[in-house]
């Protein structure tokens, strides 16, 4: 339930601020005819020129943004937005949550096997519940089946490695599915902007620059968001999976460790 609270709160500051960013920058127009009827300054005689746009206004790059996602066509561009709002706040809240479950397994180890030799197993299981991360519950479950035997302590690690590992996993399917998705909207854009274009041609019996400019720039934009979209997606993507790997990795060599530290104590046979 916090993992959707998360995601769902992310997803919200993310399209209220691509909303309100496209809502802004927008001057009355009386304002920029008073400040064009403005006399302006006479220029030092030695004054350096300064290069203004014809608008009379520099552009940017936040304006720039906003321009481009006009021209791209709202009804091809806001699909691409919202997969990259949803697969970025996915992306986020994986990373925190990954970076949270790391833990110092040399420590812990360290601590178990002190709580071991002072208190035995209890003590050892008191230190593994106040320790948050995988390892520690892997090894709160195999420290729970310690009087069984080795091979049950063994056997409850690698099923419960299973299922934390099951939970590091989840939302990269998600993340994944707008990795696809980003390009496959940018192509589809590309394809309409395309037929723009060739209707374009066929109503006006021409194929001036001026006839496909219109069609052209939609598909050339589209294609542009859904890369960026893609790109910056799957580097998060590749981060997560790294991120699980190296605490797979952990979470074994720990296991390990663990099932010596009983057998060296005499707690499991």
């Amino acid at each position: 339930m916090k993992k959707l609270l998360t995601i769902g709160a992310l997803i919200g500051v993310f399209a209220f601020g691509a909303s309100k960013a496209l809502a802004q920058d927008q001057k009355p127009a009386d304002t920029t005819k008073t400040e064009a009827a403005a006399p302006a300054p006479a220029p030092a005689e030695n004054a350096a020129a300064v290069v203004v746009p014809a608008d009379g206004e520099a552009k940017t790059f936040h304006q720039q943004l906003k321009e481009k996602f006009i021209e791209g066509g709202p009804p091809f561009m806001w699909p691409i937005l919202i997969t990259f709002i949803i697969g970025l706040a996915i992306a986020i809240e994986r990373i925190i949550t990954l970076n949270m479950a790391t833990t110092n397994t040399k420590k812990l180890l360290s601590q178990i096997e002190d709580a071991l030799s002072k208190s035995g197993v209890e003590g050892a299981k008191d230190v593994a519940k106040n320790t948050r991360g995988p390892v520690a519950s892997i090894f709160t479950q195999g420290l729970m089946r310690s009087d069984e035997g080795v091979d049950m302590v063994e056997k409850s690690i690698v099923s419960y490695g299973g299922v934390e590992m099951g939970r590091l996993e989840s939302g990269l399917i998600w993340i994944s599915l707008c990795i696809s998705l980003g390009p496959m909207l940018g192509f589809f854009g590309t394809v309409v902007g395309m037929v723009q274009a060739f209707d374009a041609i066929e109503a006006a019996g021409d194929i001036s620059p001026q006839v496909v400019a219109g069609g052209m720039k939609v598909a050339l934009i589209t294609t542009v968001g859904g890369l960026i979209v893609g790109m910056t997606l799957q580097i998060l993507y590749n981060y997560c999976v790294s991120k699980i790997d190296s605490l797979v990795n952990k979470m074994e060599d720990a296991s390990i460790s663990l099932v010596d530290l009983l057998v060296k104590h005499k707690i499991a046979k």
